[in-house]
């Protein structure tokens, strides 16, 4: 049976009833694989340079859903794909949480934790796609603030107060850390399973997909002409290695600037607490990016992309020096620690407007705007993949020292800029699109 438009009125409820919700269960699932899971096995003892390596792999599904997008339109609506995924993922984190006790547990709540990464990088497909099609441009356009606002709600309710909230049951209850982690993953597990719920009732369908009832042929004739018209375009080379290195120096702040924030003084860290955590580099940490998204958003309309295109980079790149500081001052106030946190954040936040700007402006344009988008961002998560993977060598290379890990960063963050300074604009600059707040 195949749903009917999402232009039908019975069919269409306000998007403040969806909008929310369904940003919010994509900001969810992304935060706990990403970084979660980061934190969850250092308290459970292992190591940084095991943590890095099969935390980053956790992330490959985001690099490869361009690959799967076109398979999954011949089959299912768009809001069905979006209901699977949201019961999958709390089944998967579900089975994460029963699997900390049993003595297998790493490897098991790895297979969990993939699977949820699998599912959220199609929620995030299919999401999109109900966000895209059922609403008009100046509809999109009017709720893309909630968009970017509740996906990264969904990020510090995740990173920041549910990693607050393991610190007090294991600091302030006693609890061990495998029982607080087991309630934890077990509360976003019934999150995302209440979000399905709620979406069963308020979901549109989306647009049905020009290749529903088409089979599996459509969809690989779909994905080929996709890449062809993709790889045609002017300059496509020198783009796509401007958006891999632009954030290539954050790849490696965002594996390990945790690590060290946790890291006790004895080995260079700061020896932080789970509960400081939470505010610091999730709650606060967000709320800088959060600011820092809106003004960078502001100065790239003022001033246009192309003029203002290194700045944001020099913004993005220059205070990764932040971490270099911590590591060699290794300051004891929270208030030192926080502000620098967020400073760092806030520039993160300010120089990755450029980034989404020029994917959206100069390398989607065209007939498969949709798709070559996901391609460039597909493009973006390999950064963060294979800085978040070599990570933990880099710091085994510098004999686990944090100022020359941090030293190292730095030295990687010079060239993004230089590539900016020579980034291709084939297309003219567009003030037609709004700048993305979300973090994914």
């Amino acid at each position: 049976m195949h749903d009917q438009p999402a232009s039908k009125a019975p069919r269409r409820r306000h998007p403040l009833f969806w909008v929310p919700s369904l940003y919010l269960a994509m900001g969810i699932p992304n935060a706990t694989v990403s970084i979660v899971s980061a934190i969850m096995y250092k308290n459970l003892g292992y190591s940084n340079e095991t943590i890095a390596l099969y935390t980053s792999q956790m992330y490959l599904p985001w690099v490869l859903k361009p690959v799967w997008a076109p398979f999954l339109e011949p089959y299912l609506s768009k809001r069905s794909w979006v209901l699977t995924m949201e019961f999958l993922m709390a089944a998967a984190l579900g089975l994460v949480a029963f699997s900390l006790p049993l003595s297998g547990f790493f490897r098991l709540s790895l297979a969990f934790f993939w699977i949820t990464g699998f599912a959220s990088a199609t929620q995030d497909i299919a999401a999109d796609a109900v966000f895209m099609t059922t609403l008009h441009p100046k509809e999109q356009a009017k709720y893309a603030g909630v968009q970017g606002m509740c996906w990264n709600a969904g990020s510090v309710l995740t990173s920041g107060l549910l990693v607050t909230l393991t610190g007090r049951l294991h600091d302030g209850m006693h609890y061990g850390w495998v029982t607080a982690w087991m309630a934890i993953i077990g509360f976003i597990a019934v999150s995302l399973a209440l979000c399905g719920v709620w979406h069963l009732r308020v979901l549109p369908p989306g647009e049905p997909s020009h290749l529903k009832g088409r089979g599996l042929k459509s969809a690989f004739l779909s994905l080929e002409e996709t890449w062809v018209s993709f790889f045609r375009k002017d300059q496509i080379w020198m783009m796509l290695l401007v958006v891999f290195m632009y954030r290539f120096g954050e790849g490696f702040i965002e594996r390990f600037g945790q690590l060290f924030l946790m890291d006790s003084r004895a080995v260079g860290g700061l020896g932080l607490s789970n509960t400081a955590i939470g505010n610091l580099y999730g709650s606060l940490g967000t709320i800088g990016f959060i600011a820092g998204a809106l003004l960078g958003g502001f100065f790239a309309a003022r001033m246009t992309l192309r003029r203002s295109f290194v700045w944001l980079a020099i913004a993005l790149n220059v205070p990764h020096l932040t971490y270099y500081y911590l590591s060699v001052a290794m300051p004891h106030s929270l208030a030192v620690i926080g502000t620098v946190v967020t400073l760092e954040k806030f520039a993160f936040g300010f120089g990755s407007v450029g980034h989404m700007l020029y994917m959206m402006q100069q390398i989607a344009p065209g007939n498969f705007k949709m798709s070559h988008y996901a391609f460039a961002t597909g493009v973006m998560a390999a950064t963060k993949w294979g800085t978040g993977t070599i990570s933990g060598f880099v710091y085994d290379a510098v004999s686990r020292s944090y100022p020359h890990f941090f030293l190292v960063v730095v030295l990687l963050s010079i060239p993004p800029i230089v590539l900016a300074k020579f980034a291709p604009f084939p297309q003219p600059d567009s003030a037609s699109e709004p700048a993305p707040t979300t973090g994914h």
